[in-house]
């Protein structure tokens, strides 16, 4: 189903860059169209606030993800960022205090809004563009795709998705039947 989340990209950031599919395709398909949606994939992200998750949030949310795309594919593809870019996600990047409890594994305090949440995932996303991990991004190559995914070996030739695998393996066999003599 279209609609399913993306969860497989490599690090909550990028999987928050999944939740518009076919981003550069003539139908994108939009994976948090309600406030309702956001608040499963903050929860599948392990970044459930506290207080309830609200249409501005989802505005919020969308904001987000476009400002970190380009920095995202600009990273991949040795693009410096522009000085606008660069202030966008700084909005993001607020300080929020982090609480750690010892219990079955070592667990960090829920946010207390959305907004917190998405200082942690802008925060994740400025140690990966920043840091050495910039080096492990990878963007799929179809390019209604462009999906964004983490590749530390350095192995992989497209994202996570099958269907873009799928049809960059019939695209390479079709090229090559074509060539061949």
């Amino acid at each position: 189903m279209p609609e399913d989340f993306r969860l497989d990209m490599g690090a909550p950031w990028l999987n928050l860059l999944a939740t518009r599919g076919r981003h550069f395709g003539p139908q994108p398909v939009e994976r948090l169209p309600t406030a309702e949606r956001l608040r499963d994939w903050l929860a599948a992200s392990e970044l459930t606030p506290l207080a309830a998750v609200t249409e501005f949030d989802l505005t919020t949310a969308h904001e987000l993800r476009e400002v970190l795309r380009p920095l995202a594919l600009g990273a991949v593809d040795g693009v410096p960022p522009s000085a606008d870019q660069v202030r966008a996600l700084t909005r993001f990047l607020k300080a929020e205090p982090v609480h750690l409890a010892a219990l079955d594994r070592l667990h960090r305090s829920a946010s207390p809004t959305a907004a917190a949440a998405f200082a942690r995932l802008a925060h994740q996303a400025a140690d990966w563009l920043t840091g050495p991990l910039r080096h492990d991004l990878r963007a799929c190559p179809e390019q209604d795709c462009r999906g964004v995914f983490a590749d530390p070996g350095g192995r992989r030739r497209w994202c996570p998705s099958p269907a873009c695998a799928s049809r960059g393996r019939v695209r390479a066999l079709r090229e090559r039947r074509r060539t061949e003599p």
